[in-house]
């Protein structure tokens, strides 16, 4: 059975899409090529990785001997500059799996070389750490890789092939460069993990709960389990995120959404009052966390304890795990391409996740009727502002539901920005500043009296969150679901 689901259109820029394309995997000495139960645990093992951010909230500053367990690399040479721009405070990490079968993790594959990623997960923290979405990419999505550094010097031009192929070319970097190519979300920090350090993490838990529906009794996987709900450390727990033919379909998607609800047990676990509230469980988990990883060198254990402060508000029931929409791809059957028409509105919505407003705008004295977006009619003036912002702005507006004039006039120069309005628009321009909440309000008498003018100065202006921004994404696995449906 072929490795997909539900799939997607040619890839956004990439002119090779609309050719044969040639898949690339790089071949290196003496490796051997992967039995598929060996390549879906890289999944489940940086979802792992997941938790470290929720669970050390309370206790990030007791572990200063933490410090040296984490491997860092410098990455800013690598990454260039040439990236999506950062809109908001929002914080995007990517989460990879390392297939390395170095030390303890030689048992996984004997006489294997090198390394790479098979899975990979951005995980999505919102401004002001309330929630969080973790996206997975199907390995097998036929992507356009960019021509990437290779640590040790030296570049791997642009090809298009597997996403799996760009960790292999040039390591965590090369994966980074393809995903913020490809979404346009600008991401901050890298986190990869290695086979024992799931188990490490896993165990350090006392074990995570799963639920399977019937008996299995697979030893290639070596897994034995009874049906319905169960606890499962070490090796169960590795053969439960590795089994093939025992459980699910066989297909990519499908052991991608068990893992996610292996990672949502996993978040439920580590964020319990069992472990948050006792130091030395909490200490353990982390020490496994930090034996297992290898950052950037910006993502160090100050960045770390300050994420840890910001997300001591968030829940289990706040994070979400969810799969980048895919579809067939023509010229093979067992690969994937990502359907852009479901996957677009995603990548904008982690990309416009923006900040609250400093301050919420004051209450009325009197209640008085909200004016509804599409009945708002806002012409934007260019007064100084940065012409990408502006462009932004009215596209931002526009997809909220606003009438925006599609031209943008032009106007004096202003150092600040404002909301220009006549008195018969002024319910207009109140439902304008409630979303650009920066923009002074300025009754003006010469302002048309069907709508308002957004006058963007050299200050220029921020836009309030849109509530729903995230809940545009649609299903995927939460914690505290039912383990069993």
């Amino acid at each position: 059975m072929s490795d997909k689901d539900s799939r997607s259109e040619d890839l956004p820029g990439d002119t090779a899409a609309h050719s044969t394309p040639v898949e690339t995997t790089p071949e290196q000495p003496g490796r051997k090529r992967w039995t598929r139960k060996q390549k879906i645990l890289r999944g489940t093992a940086i979802g792992a990785a997941v938790v470290v951010l929720a669970a050390g909230a309370g206790a990030a500053g007791l572990y200063y001997d933490l410090r040296g367990d984490i491997n860092q690399k410098n990455v800013k040479d690598q990454l260039g500059t040439n990236r999506p721009q950062k809109l908001n405070k929002s914080l995007n990490i990517l989460l990879l799996g390392s297939d390395t079968r170095e030390g303890d993790n030689s048992r996984y594959g004997e006489g294997m070389l090198g390394a790479r990623s098979d899975t990979a997960i951005l995980l999505h923290l919102s401004p002001n750490r309330d929630q969080a979405v973790g996206i997975s990419f199907p390995r097998d999505s036929m992507v356009k890789i960019p021509d990437c550094k290779k640590e040790k010097g030296g570049t791997v031009p642009a090809q298009f092939g597997m996403l799996n192929a760009a960790f292999a070319f040039a390591g965590p970097t090369c994966t980074w460069k393809t995903l913020e190519s490809l979404t346009g979300i600008h991401i901050d920090h890298f986190v990869q993990v290695d086979f024992s350090g799931f188990k490490r993490m896993v165990d350090a838990l006392d074990g995570v709960e799963i639920c399977v529906d019937k008996p299995v009794n697979d030893p290639r996987a070596e897994l034995s389990l009874k049906a319905g709900k169960q606890t499962v450390k070490g090796e169960q727990a590795l053969g439960y995120v590795r089994a093939r033919y025992s459980l699910g379909d066989g297909g990519d998607l499908g052991r991608i959404e068990r893992q996610q609800k292996f990672m949502a047990s996993v978040v439920d676990k580590a964020t319990s009052s069992e472990v948050l509230t006792d130091p030395a469980k909490t200490y353990k988990f982390l020490k496994a966390v930090t034996k297992s990883v290898t950052t950037d060198d910006e993502l160090d254990l100050s960045t770390m304890k300050k994420l840890a402060e910001g997300l001591k508000g968030m829940s289990a029931g706040q994070v979400r795990f969810v799969t980048v929409p895919v579809k067939d791809y023509a010229p093979d059957p067992n690969r994937v391409q990502w359907d852009m028409d479901l996957a677009k509105p995603m990548f904008e919505a982690i990309r416009h996740d923006n900040d609250l407003p400093a301050a919420p705008p004051p209450k009325a004295s009197k209640p008085e009727q909200a004016v509804a977006p599409e009945k708002v009619k806002v012409t934007v003036v260019d007064a100084g502002g940065k012409r990408e912002l502006i462009d932004r702005i009215v596209k931002q507006l526009d997809r909220r539901g606003f009438d925006v004039a599609k031209k943008v006039e032009k106007g004096s120069k202003s150092a600040t920005s404002h909301i220009a309005y006549a008195p018969a628009a002024e319910g207009q321009a109140t439902a304008l500043a409630r979303v650009v909440p920066n923009a002074e309000l300025t009754a003006d008498g010469k302002a048309p009296a069907g709508g308002v003018r957004l006058i963007i100065g050299e200050q220029g202006v921020r836009l309030a969150p849109d509530p729903a921004a995230l809940n545009k994404i649609r299903g995927g696995v939460k914690p505290g679901q039912n383990l069993c449906k």
